[in-house]
């Protein structure tokens, strides 16, 4: 099979190129310019996957350049990734955040339904889409209302909308995936986790002082790791019903304090470093849990996650061991 990445540059897609070249497709990856970010990825994509992966160029925000993609490639399958995914910037940016994520996924459906009605689509939405469900409503399923508290957020809902409503008047292979948290490596040091991780690779290395700024420690989160999170990807595209929404995540609920403590014991630090709030790590509107039903991607494709939390920690650490020099 021949699939399209958007966001190969990003956090997710060099996961799903790796899993998706070791299992004999051929993988494409879209990126906005030539200059050089095609190297960046490299971090988590070793040489004999990276030889096998092929690059096609043009900007979600241009219609042209999508259509122009289309009209020279043909494609089974597209994993449109690409998104402006952080929830902080889009309250700084929210027209910036609309122009990609919204704009960006009209201009890639309409390109598909113009040039290969055939080709599925999987659009990444988010968890972001529920917006702060109270604990005590349990596990969101596909069902939940969509109720986004911030620009992000709102900002996928239209195109998850979008996506959906194509796929049932318009008959196009379009589904939707609702990733919950997920980190590992690559994962933006803007991010929570990740964050924290990069400090502490900082703080082991001297060349921070033994103090980290965080965010809201209370937050609860189902926790999975990215390279799960993309064979559920996989496996959904084989087997998705047009116009439906499945949930992605972890089984096991833990606050950003506990997911903390466990990195620091992990690098030799339990007790040794000062936790600082810093009030730009703090959403304006926070969401305080988030706790999945996964059950419709679970019995329709058999994926769980495998990767254990400790696990995925260790990865991240390392990759930031790694990349600071």
């Amino acid at each position: 099979m021949k699939y399209l990445i958007t966001g190969i540059t990003g956090f997710a897609g060099p996961h799903l190129a790796n899993l998706l070249i070791r299992d004999g497709h051929e993988v494409f990856g879209l990126v906005r310019e030539s200059n050089g970010r095609e190297q960046d990825i490299r971090d988590v994509v070793p040489d004999d996957v990276y030889a096998k992966l092929n690059f096609v160029y043009g900007d979600l925000t241009h219609f042209r350049s999508l259509d122009r993609i289309f009209k020279e490639e043909i494609f089974d399958g597209v994993f449109h990734l690409a998104a402006q995914s952080h929830p902080p910037t889009s309250f700084l940016d929210p027209y910036e955040t609309f122009e990609i994520n919204s704009l960006g996924t009209v201009n890639l459906a309409e390109a598909i339904a113009t040039r290969q009605p055939e080709c599925r689509l999987m659009f990444c939405s988010t968890s972001e889409v529920y917006g702060a469900s109270p604990e005590e409503a349990g596990e969101i399923t596909e069902d939940f209302a969509i109720a986004p508290v911030n620009p992000y957020g709102v900002s996928k809902a239209a195109a998850d909308l979008y996506v959906a409503e194509r796929a049932h008047s318009v008959k196009l292979p379009f589904f939707i995936t609702r990733a919950f948290s997920h980190t590992g490596p690559r994962r933006g040091r803007n991010f929570s986790i990740s964050s924290d991780a990069y400090q502490i690779a900082r703080i082991k290395k001297g060349l921070q002082s033994p103090v980290i700024n965080v965010g809201t420690l209370s937050s609860k989160r189902v926790i999975m790791d990215v390279r799960d999170c993309v064979k559920a990807y996989y496996l959904l595209m084989a087997r998705f019903t047009p116009g439906e929404a499945y949930n992605v995540g972890g089984d096991t609920v833990h606050s950003m304090g506990e997911v903390l403590d466990m990195m620091l014991e992990l690098r030799g630090l339990a007790g040794k470093v000062e936790k600082r709030v810093d009030p730009k790590l703090v959403r304006p509107i926070d969401i305080p849990v988030q706790i999945c039903d996964t059950k419709k991607c679970r019995q329709l494709t058999g994926w769980k996650p495998e990767i254990p939390l400790k696990q995925t920690l260790q990865d991240l650490l390392a990759y930031w061991d790694a990349k600071i020099q």
